[in-house]
């Protein structure tokens, strides 16, 4: 198998197809249409990296998944989760992050580069309040660079496409996952609950 091992072979290959509208979309703070579409959105994917490697982890929120400070800042809560801590823990010690945004109904993705900080401050959590309770933090991001996506991958998957979604019936259980990973786990335990145990510990 031929490898690829440098940028030259890269843009040898790509460099003819690059428009320059790939290169004008990026900017360097929010622009307002760049804000009314992040606002908009209800889910990211919050990409991370730190001295164990890279991690990729889910973000949601329906009142929008990021709150835009300024056009330079945004504030992104750490809602409950497994209390893994692989992000938050990236972040304190390298700063660097990506965050992919992405609308329901929309093929138009929006991509943000930038570097954060992890806040525990109690008048910004309190600022977050929802059913009565605050997120643990809220990484602070300073925007570095911002852009949309090409919208022919969401296009190639059909992803709002309705007639494509997948059964769920037909997919593994978390519960069987689980199952698989470590061999002696009560799975039907464990799926039966975890729906109330959900519901109690969304924030």
């Amino acid at each position: 198998m031929k490898i690829i091992s440098s940028i030259e072979e890269l843009n040898r290959i790509y460099s003819a197809g690059l428009s320059q509208a790939s290169v004008d979309k990026v900017t360097k703070r929010l622009t307002p249409l760049y804000r009314e579409m992040i606002e908009i959105s209800p889910f990211a994917a919050l990409a991370t990296v730190g001295p164990e490697g890279l991690d990729c982890s889910p973000r949601g929120d329906l009142g929008g998944v990021v709150r835009v400070v300024d056009d330079e800042t945004l504030h992104l809560p750490d809602w409950r989760g497994n209390n893994r801590v692989d992000s938050l823990s990236n972040i304190v010690r390298d700063p660097r992050l990506a965050l992919m945004f992405l609308i329901p109904g929309s093929n138009t993705t929006m991509r943000i580069n930038g570097r954060g900080v992890v806040s525990d401050d109690e008048a910004l959590l309190s600022s977050f309040e929802m059913d009565g309770k605050h997120p643990r933090t809220v990484i602070v991001i300073s925007i570095d660079e911002v852009y949309f996506q090409c919208a022919r991958a969401v296009m190639r998957a059909e992803l709002w496409n309705a007639e494509h979604f997948a059964d769920p019936a037909g997919l593994p259980t978390p519960g069987q996952l689980l199952k698989a990973a470590v061999g002696d786990f009560d799975q039907e335990t464990y799926d039966r609950e975890w729906p109330g145990r959900a519901a109690k510990t969304m924030w």
